[in-house]
């Protein structure tokens, strides 16, 4: 069973090559994160190495940080995306960073540091 796993994600790895490193996130999140937490979370950004993923909650938020280095290493192999951090946002936050990057001709920054450590938030 293992084997036909990592044959799918090699599978979706080369699939996703042609999309956006965004999209390549968002396409493999499913997979890397399983069904039920792709569910009720979503890839929303992804800016200088970081994804950001918003969560429904402060109980997902905190359950998604306890796990957050092995999503993270998942993600990155199945999409093909090499990624620094991995940042669970709750919808508030993530809308705010959206904003902040989409504002005027402003380049893209990172989030604030309180937003982009896992420990922190």
């Amino acid at each position: 069973m293992q084997l036909m796993r990592d044959l799918l994600r090699s599978s979706l790895a080369k699939s996703l090559s042609n999309l956006s490193p965004l999209d390549r996130l968002a396409s493999a999140w499913p997979v890397a994160a399983g069904h039920g937490i792709a569910e009720r979370t979503s890839v929303t950004d992804f800016d200088e190495g970081a994804v950001m993923v918003t969560v429904p909650d402060a109980v997902w938020q905190a359950q998604l940080r306890s796990t957050a280095d092995q999503l993270q290493r998942e993600l990155a192999r199945i999409s093909g995306v090499p990624l620094t951090d991995i940042l669970f946002l709750l919808p508030a936050a993530a809308t705010n960073a959206s904003r902040a990057q989409n504002s005027s001709d402003k380049p893209r920054t990172k989030p604030p540091a309180r937003a982009r450590s896992r420990k922190t938030q």
